[in-house]
């Protein structure tokens, strides 16, 4: 599975690490991802999302069925 945040559409991103002699090497930055399956009170089942730590926080301020209705998902 792809490592894109369900909610905030956070994808992998690529740069460089640079040591003290600013030597450059390409590297990869991954997002906080985690499974998280949440309780629906609208639907009455368990969703389980793949979520950054944004988007947790995102959905403990809207709340999990208003954030799934606002980021269209399922």
């Amino acid at each position: 599975m792809s490592k894109i945040c369900q909610i905030t559409q956070k994808r992998i991103m690529s740069g460089n690490n640079v040591s003290h002699a600013k030597n450059r090497t390409r590297r990869v930055f991954e997002p906080n991802l985690h499974n998280h399956r949440l309780w629906s009170e609208v639907r009455k089942k368990w969703i389980t999302l793949k979520l950054s730590k944004k988007g947790l926080r995102i959905i403990d301020k809207l709340g999990l069925d208003k954030a799934l209705e606002k980021y269209n998902i399922g």
